[in-house]
């Protein structure tokens, strides 16, 4: 391949990732029968979060995040605009019904840029959106209904890898947290190097162009994105999901993750059957089981 064709497919992904398309909020809950109310939060750097409070009797409660360019409703997947991605619908709301019929309240929110939320002008795939975690966290905790509960995270790839950075720089935030499922976090390196092998770029040509254009947009470097380090700073129980046969992710690289988790209690399973990672996001909404076991045994 030549040059010129290579660097301008890494500045289409650089730009895919720093300038999300916007998806819209497709669903909403009482289409599955749950109560809501519309809410809004700052994240601490002040951009405006738009989300979704969902009222279940009991002191439990699941935040909740998503992935690019999803937001808290999934992604739109099954509309000829945003059908790049698999071509079918990433839809939560049967997971949030399966969790708030097992006696959960949830807030789920959109992270800035996606959804209904705020513009920050360039999206940091994480490390802005670290900012947001804490605001969602802060807004529980100051909820009259909420602010007692006992709580635990749901997060995935995007929002994961912002959970993951926020307890580094913020543990006292999460010191009340029982438990986090975290589904299909990002190694930078490591998504660059199998993107690129999937368009038969040589992936160190292919990492070293990456980590140039990237520069270029944010002043942020490729292995800003290798989150080992910030593993092993979460100290809370885990649940690490991960489609195994991912086109975008090595397995290794997951592994490397799990085993830098700094918590004993801590489970690594594989989704197999597909390489499509977008069916790692749909995987609870299908199959709710180990979800709620693992949520069940920690609150």
């Amino acid at each position: 391949m030549e040059q010129a064709q290579v660097l301008q497919i890494i500045r289409q992904i650089v730009q895919e990732l720093s300038h999300p398309v916007r998806t819209p909020v497709f669903r909403r809950p009482d289409e599955y029968g749950l109560e809501y109310e519309d809410i809004w939060f700052n994240a601490i750097d002040g951009i405006r979060l738009e989300g979704w409070f969902i009222p279940a009797a009991s002191d439990k409660l699941i935040i909740c995040n998503h992935f690019g360019p999803g937001n808290r409703y999934g992604y739109a997947g099954h509309l000829e605009a945003f059908a790049s991605r698999g071509g079918f619908e990433v839809n939560f709301l049967p997971k949030y019904k399966a969790l708030h019929d097992a006696g959960y309240n949830i807030i789920a929110y959109d992270l800035r840029d996606h959804g209904l939320s705020g513009a920050s002008g360039v999206n940091g795939f994480s490390l802005f959106e670290w900012r947001d975690v804490i605001g969602a966290l802060r807004y529980a905790g100051n909820r009259a209904e909420t602010a007692a509960m006992k709580t635990s995270l749901h997060t995935m790839c995007l929002g994961c890898n912002a959970t993951m950075i926020a307890m580094e720089k913020h543990p006292r935030e999460f010191a009340h947290i029982q438990s986090m499922i975290a589904i299909q976090p990002v190694l930078g390196r490591a998504m660059i190097e199998k993107i690129c092998t999937g368009y038969g770029i040589d992936p160190g040509q292919g990492t070293r162009l990456y980590d140039e254009e990237l520069r270029k947009v944010y002043g942020f470097r490729l292995d800003d994105y290798d989150i080992v380090r910030q593993a092993g700073k979460v100290t809370v129980p885990t649940l690490l999901v991960q489609v195994k046969d991912d086109l975008s992710m090595q397995p290794e690289a997951i592994e490397k993750v799990y085993r830098a988790l700094a918590t004993n209690d801590k489970k690594l399973h594989w989704i197999e059957g597909t390489s499509e990672r977008f069916k790692g996001y749909c995987y609870f909404s299908e199959r709710p089981e180990l979800m709620l076991d693992w949520y069940d045994s920690h609150m």
